[in-house]
């Protein structure tokens, strides 16, 4: 924790300091005059010679491209050691065509050591070239301008000469053709682009989003329906207890993340929560408390439990088999920790069969489900071959059918291109041969690529992370005080002001 406020007082130090001196930034003096460089825009017009290159910053792409010269790229991730493997084997495959850019991948931890790494780095300008990331911490990078936009990038139109496999030599675009923006799961690719100012600052690696787990066997066995909405989970969790004979050790769902729950609905419901523009907190309002008050009451009622409450991943209640101890039938969780919600494996086999489905929704015929995981972010850069290398190897990683393929089956997310689902590879060995057993990752993707017309994002700005933490703990706080309070709209309404204090507290709207 304290290194943590550190490396967020120094980075909102310097953030100061930068824009203190807002306005003197130089263009760089070895890009030929913008009146010498005519560029094409994206409606395929060449713009006149007096108009200025397009540039994000001073960043222009050189005339040259990447000149071949040797290049040393840091990029930061969270991947393990099986997934460090993968990345490894098409670095190799990346140095084939680019041999002299050279990658150095660091393994920094979960998610938020790489953040906080990254905010102590900018710093003293020592910070990577690549980092995995959330749009929140784009959105914290972006304080100090330490984040190279990405749309001068793809759209260059300038070419780069590498040796094919056969040795021959080939120009590959630097930039992106429309065939691959239109591969790309839009719902991904559009969510580098949703900081408030229309530009585009990350592409995504790999992707995850919630789904409904159920005990399949259990659920044939006495006769229940897989909820589609809300009304019906509601019904099947009473319908639960009493097959249970109300035992209460039984909890029929376990719902892994409040956060993600609370903004879920909003999304459902159609109801404001935060915004990257103007009044950035707008979720206390009244729908949003009335549903809130409505899981409370089944929390309070046996129904329901959380991460935050039942102090683990509701996957432990899953997968137990004692019923002395808390269990369930029911989880709510990542699609990527599908394995950690299959029971232990016995002499004959598991003991009993899970079932992988979509959320329930507010409107079925409108389904909205969270996007999550990482997403490649680069970061500024005075070498400008430097930033083009990063580009290229982002590129190569977002955009290559082989590496997406074999990534998704080794770590469970899913895939962010729509041709890795045709990939005769992972189409027969992973997709077609997903159960609710050996082969449960592959039916959490499958489910989960199900759904990629249903998928959102939450605005990022300075300030999401701390919004996302409060409306969780107004969901664990309400729900944990129910019963204490004979007056529910009193609850709501204290827990409510008290979220958008915390949040207008820490980092205004006005700013």
């Amino acid at each position: 924790m304290k290194r943590r406020i550190v490396a967020t007082l120094l980075l909102i130090v310097i953030l100061m300091s930068m824009l203190a001196a807002c306005g003197t930034d130089k263009p760089d003096p070895t890009e030929p005059p913008a009146t010498q460089q005519p560029t094409t825009n994206q409606g395929g017009e060449q713009n006149k010679p007096t108009e200025p290159p397009k540039t994000v910053g001073n960043f222009q792409v050189p005339e040259g491209g990447y000149d071949g010269s040797e290049v040393t790229i840091k990029f930061y991730h969270t991947m393990g050691s099986n997934l460090s493997t993968v990345l490894d084997l098409y670095i190799e495959e990346f140095n084939k065509l680019y041999p002299n850019i050279h990658v150095e991948s660091s393994s920094v931890g979960g998610y938020d050591d790489v953040r906080e790494q990254i905010s102590t780095e900018i710093t003293v300008g020592n910070q990577p070239n690549i980092a995995y990331c959330y749009p929140d911490h784009v959105a914290l990078y972006n304080m100090a301008n330490a984040v190279q936009s990405l749309d001068v990038l793809i759209d260059a139109d300038k070419t780069v000469k590498v040796k094919d496999k056969a040795g021959n030599e080939i120009e590959l675009p630097i930039g992106l053709t429309q065939e691959q923006i239109d591969d790309f799961i839009q719902g991904y690719y559009n969510e580098g682009r949703q900081f408030g100012d229309g530009k585009m600052y990350s592409l995504p690696l790999s992707k995850s989003t919630e789904v409904l787990y159920y005990n399949k066997t259990y659920f044939e066995a006495n006769n229940i329906s897989v909820p589609t909405t809300w009304d019906e989970l509601e019904a099947v969790c009473r319908r639960i207890l009493e097959i249970e004979n109300y035992n209460p050790t039984c909890v029929p769902l376990g719902y892994d993340s409040e956060s993600n729950w609370f903004i879920t609905m909003c999304e459902q419901l159609g109801s404001p929560y935060t915004s990257a523009t103007g009044t950035k907190y707008l979720f206390n309002n009244d729908t949003n408390k009335q549903f809130v008050e409505r899981f409370a009451s089944w929390y309070y009622d046996g129904l329901i439990t959380t991460q935050e409450i039942y102090g683990a991943y509701t996957s432990g209640m899953f997968v137990q088999q004692d019923k002395t101890k808390t269990y369930s039938f029911m989880s709510i969780g990542s699609s990527a920790g599908a394995t950690n919600q299959r029971p232990t494996k016995g002499a004959d086999g598991y003991p009993f069969e899970v079932g992988i489905a979509p959320i329930p929704q507010v409107d079925p015929s409108n389904p909205k489900v969270i996007s999550q995981g990482p997403s490649l972010v680069i970061l500024n850069n005075e070498n400008r071959q430097e930033v083009i290398a990063s580009w290229l190897f982002v590129k190569y990683l977002t955009t290559c059918i082989e590496f997406q393929a074999e990534f998704s089956m080794v770590s469970g997310y899913m895939p962010v291109l729509e041709s890795v689902m045709e990939n005769p590879v992972y189409k027969e060995d992973f997709l077609d041969k997903a159960d609710g057993g050996d082969n449960i990752a592959a039916l959490s993707v499958k489910v989960g690529l199900q759904m990629k017309n249903a998928y959102y994002v939450s605005p990022a700005f300075t300030g999401s992370s701390v919004a996302r933490d409060e409306v969780g703990n107004i969901m664990q706080n309400v729900f944990i005080n129910y019963g204490a309070y004979s007056n529910k709209a009193e609850l709501l309404d204290e827990q409510f002001a008290n979220a958008i204090a915390i949040c207008e507290r820490k980092y205004p709207s006005s700013n």
